[in-house]
């Protein structure tokens, strides 16, 4: 049984945009898959269904046997620990210190009072702390996350998501704001993070070269529609020029 679930997966806009057209997609425990599609193929949309951030219009995910799609807010507020989410541009509170941003990856366990009060227990400040440490940002968690460099920040990024210990990590367009030689090394992170902590990776690229690199498997969308889901060591040049060249084409013509 698929460690992730989806199907028939739907979504539209108010502006009329069909972002998901029934998109079925599963990801194994421990697997890292990446979604590779041009900007507006639905990639990010997808990922943000996942944990509901964006409510699809229809179909259904499920996480390891808890369909997602069918909680309600409380109950999904618990879920959303299991779904650590790395955002594209960062989304951390700036006035926040890095450590506080990292521990704000425990707020679906913590009580809103410690949260308020930055009462956290003690066993959160350890391995808040130790995860700063392994992704190289321990001697900036007294800055404010509007101090840090690009590469800086999603790795406060990254250690947050971890503090939820999750069980899959969402991952949107991680290195898009970041210079290429930054963005491998953030990329060779969340693989070495994944792997050492036993978790899935799911993660949205329109980069080729990263997507083949960094993934055991790569799904095309292209238009809200999956055109291919296939092992990274067996994808053809073929089904990549379905999402890249038929575009071009188009453009010519």
């Amino acid at each position: 049984m698929p460690l992730l679930e989806i199907r028939a997966l739907k979504k539209s806009y108010a502006t009329g945009e069909v972002a998901l057209k029934g998109v079925d997609l599963s990801v194994s425990a421990q697997e890292i898959v990446a979604i590779l599609g041009l900007s507006g193929s639905g990639k990010s949309t997808l990922l943000r269904c996942v944990n509901r951030l964006v409510e699809p219009d229809s179909g259904s995910v499920t996480l390891d046997g808890l369909e997602i799609t069918a909680l309600n807010k409380r109950q999904l507020r618990r879920a959303r620990q299991s779904m650590g989410m790395i955002f594209q541009e960062f989304n951390l509170v700036d006035r926040l210190t890095v450590l506080e941003n990292v521990l704000s990856g425990t707020l679906g366990s913590v009580s809103l009072w410690r949260a308020f009060s930055r009462a956290f227990p003690r066993e959160n400040l350890d391995r808040a702390l130790g995860l700063c440490e392994r992704v190289g940002i321990l001697d900036h968690i007294k800055k404010r996350a509007d101090q840090l460099s690009g590469g800086q920040r999603q790795r406060v990024g990254i250690a947050r998501a971890l503090m939820q210990n999750p069980k899959i990590l969402l991952v949107d367009e991680p290195t898009s704001s970041l210079d290429p030689k930054i963005g491998a090394e953030v990329m060779e992170l969340m693989l070495e993070v994944a792997h050492e902590t036993h978790v899935a990776m799911l993660f949205s690229v329109h980069d080729v070269r990263l997507a083949t690199e960094y993934s055991n498997r790569i799904v095309g969308l292209q238009g809200g529609s999956k055109i291919f889901d296939e092992r990274t060591e067996t994808v053809k040049p073929e089904a990549i020029d379905l999402i890249y060249g038929m575009n071009k084409r188009a453009a010519r013509g």
